[in-house]
């Protein structure tokens, strides 16, 4: 697997040396702006952070997979601009919204999130001119609400209610979405979740592997990534595995393992795991679960800081813990991938505090 793409060749090089200096012939100058000062030209004006949405590295975990059967590689969606892999869906629901003219000048939108999702929305928002209502379990990170208010978001903070309560959190993003007329995204039930996945994240693994992958491991906030990514792989072999990456206290893993919902549960890893199944998460691709604990996630979480330089979460422990498992088996046949959800920095005054980590005993 030494050859993959992000290891650059000297042809690779002067290909692109090439191409600069294409570009470079092709450049003109352009008349003054009519403002004071000079003005830059360059072939990347239309340019925006959104563009750099995506594209995230995959890369091969060194020391923690040393002894497993098959290499477990991971995708650093934590790499995304704003920090997880919600980034894709935050751009891919504004864009559709667009398209379909459901979003007017200054509009206002709301979404009910972990965190993830609604950072996602502010950057997208702050670029297109939108507003933007977060609405959130208590359970998530101040560090969460602190970055969303930093980025201009309304932030709503609700209690830790079941679904079928109206305190949740959902319901309460619904309610007011429908009182203050603004567009409700709903990343839970909003089909350009699922399919930005099928698109890009999916195709993605799939072209930097080269094809060569034996399962590939996620969690479940909506289960947006999963299925997409799912799709995409399965569509492409009839070998990999999906798994589900689930917390012990999450109803999900039961319904892929056992055919019924198991038994609820609380937990603290954040952004995955639910007592309900969201309407973008398709169980049908998922051929099994593995469960793992709040103090396997958030140690895994940490041997990935300490001993494999990626700056990830709670739900990237978990990720890694289940995939590790995945790749001792002897029923799977090539790399395992798991997917690496967001970075560290929403978790500093929680699991990455050892005095917070005592007090809730894990």
């Amino acid at each position: 697997m030494a050859s993959r793409r992000f290891r650059l060749g000297p042809s690779t090089f002067a290909s692109d040396e090439a191409k600069v200096g294409l570009e470079r012939q092709q450049v003109r100058l352009r008349p003054p702006a009519s403002s004071p000062g000079p003005r830059r030209v360059s072939p990347y004006d239309d340019v925006t952070i959104l563009d750099a949405i995506g594209h995230t590295p995959l890369v091969r975990l060194q020391h923690l997979a040393a002894d497993a059967r098959n290499e477990v590689w991971v995708k650093c969606e934590h790499l995304n601009p704003g920090g997880s892999v919600k980034d894709r869906i935050a751009l891919a629901i504004v864009d559709a919204a667009e398209r379909e003219g459901r979003l007017a000048a200054g509009s206002t939108l709301v979404e009910a999130t972990a965190g993830n999702t609604g950072i996602g929305l502010a950057i997208v928002a702050a670029l297109r001119g939108y507003q933007l209502v977060c609405v959130m379990p208590e359970k998530m990170s101040v560090d969460k609400r602190r970055a969303l208010r930093a980025l201009g978001a309304e932030v709503v903070v609700t209690d830790n209610a079941p679904p079928d309560d109206p305190r949740n959190f959902k319901h309460v993003a619904r309610r007011l979405a429908a009182e203050r007329g603004a567009l409700l995204t709903d990343q839970f039930n909003n089909v350009a979740n699922p399919d930005v996945h099928e698109r890009t994240t999916g195709v993605e693994i799939w072209e930097q592997m080269q094809g060569r992958i034996g399962a590939f491991v996620a969690g479940v906030g909506t289960g947006g990534s999963i299925t997409g990514v799912g799709r995409a792989l399965k569509a492409r072999s009839s070998t990999v595995k999906v798994v589900l990456a689930d917390p012990v206290g999450s109803r999900l893993a039961g319904l892929v393992n056992d055919g019924a919902l198991g038994p609820d549960g609380s937990y603290l890893v954040e952004g995955i795991g639910s007592s309900d199944v969201s309407a973008v998460f398709d169980p049908d691709v998922v051929d099994w679960a593995e469960t793992i604990d709040d103090t396997l996630s958030f140690d895994t979480a940490e041997a990935l800081v300490r001993r494999e330089g990626l700056l990830v979460g709670g739900s990237a422990g978990t990720s890694v813990a289940a995939a590790l498992r995945v790749a001792r088996r002897d029923d799977v046949d090539g790399p395992v991938v798991a997917l690496l959800p967001d970075g560290w920095d929403r978790y500093y005054t929680t699991h990455f505090d050892p005095a917070w980590r005592q007090k809730k005993g894990v």
